[in-house]
Order: structure tokens, then sequence, then C-alpha cells
């Protein structure tokens, strides 16, 4: 089945339903699986075009997301969050790894034009640089309130926009708006980033 553009007839799935899709999906369940499709595509798309924004690239992603979803619908633990946010997540990862790997090909496509004659580059000293970015984002993100924290993680980390991290969170636009304003003020003064 080929992914359709967001904004086609993709009725919003009752509270539990995709859940429970998901559960017949992992015993094998294709008919379970057609009405997750129909219920995600459309927004799984959205997702990805956001991020990729190249349409026929872009629907390659969605594809190959909704595969995974079939093949790895067991490892879906309802403990852990929503069966959209999981979707979603596997969405935004797969996104990025693409974006990741277009730029990387242009990368060395671009060192390749420019010969060998770069600073050797230290690859330890890189890791342990980016080990310690994400542990001090982690520290500051746990200084956040619960909502901010929530707020910041399902906008910035998950790729939702404000309208659908308050439709997660059961929260006004508005409030999320500020929260999220609030934390990423916290968040730059904690990391120590320039206004």
């Amino acid at each position: 089945m080929p992914v359709t553009a967001p904004g086609g007839p993709y009725p919003s799935p009752a509270h539990g339903a995709l859940e429970t899709l998901l559960d017949r999906v992992a015993r094998g369940d294709q008919q379970a699986f057609e009405s997750l499709y129909t219920a995600v595509a459309g927004t799984v798309l959205g997702l990805v075009r956001r991020l990729v924004r190249d349409p026929a690239q872009s629907e390659e992603v969605a594809q190959d997301v909704l595969i995974e979803v079939w093949r790895s619908a067991a490892r879906f633990d309802a403990r852990q969050g929503s069966a959209m946010s999981w979707i979603m997540t596997l969405a935004h990862r797969r996104a990025v790894d693409r974006v990741r790997s277009a730029q990387a090909a242009a990368d060395r496509e671009q060192r390749a034009g420019a010969g060998a004659a770069s600073v050797p580059f230290d690859e330890v000293s890189e890791q342990v640089e980016r080990r310690l970015e994400r542990e001090q984002v982690r520290r500051c993100l746990g200084q956040l309130t619960e909502l901010q924290r929530e707020s910041v993680t399902l906008a910035y980390y998950r790729g939702y926009t404000y309208r659908e991290t308050a439709e997660v969170l059961g929260t006004a636009l508005g409030t999320v708006k500020t929260r999220l304003r609030d934390g990423l003020i916290r968040l730059r003064d904690c990391l120590g980033v320039a206004a």
C-alpha cells in the first residue's frame, strides 16, 4: 500500500484502539495491520515529511516505518507509552537516520572533492565530548517540571507540533507553549548557552 499525503480520511482512533490493533498485529493479524495502517499512515508521513523534506524520500521512509511496525509490533510495551507515541518515535528515528545518512553522503562527496588535506579527527575525544553533552542535557532536563520536561521531549525529541503535544498531554495549547518557552529558557540557562 502506498502511503498517501496527510489530510486524507484518517479517523482519530478511539483511546486504546491502536494498542489493541498493535497487539493483534504482533500476532500476525493482517486485517488489524490494514486498520492500523489506515489510522496512522497520514500522521507518520506528515512527521517524516517535516524532517526529510523530499516527497519521494518521505514516502519511502514512511513506508519503511510502517513495515517496521508490522515486523516489530511485539516489542511495543503499553507501559512505556501510547501506541501512537511508539509509532511516531519509530518514524522520527527513521526520518532522522535518513537525514543524517543524506548529510553524511554529501559530506563524503565534499571531502572527496576537497582532497585529503584535512586535520586528523580525534574520534575518542569527540565521543567523550558527545557523551558529556548528553549527560549535561539529561541533568538539565531533570531540573524541569514534569510538564515542561514532557513538553520539551515531545516537541523537540519526538518531533510533535505544539498542537500534537497539547493533545498527547491533554493540556491547553497555550499552556503547552508557555511550558515549552519556560522549559527552554531553563535549559538554556542550565546549559550555559548565550541567548
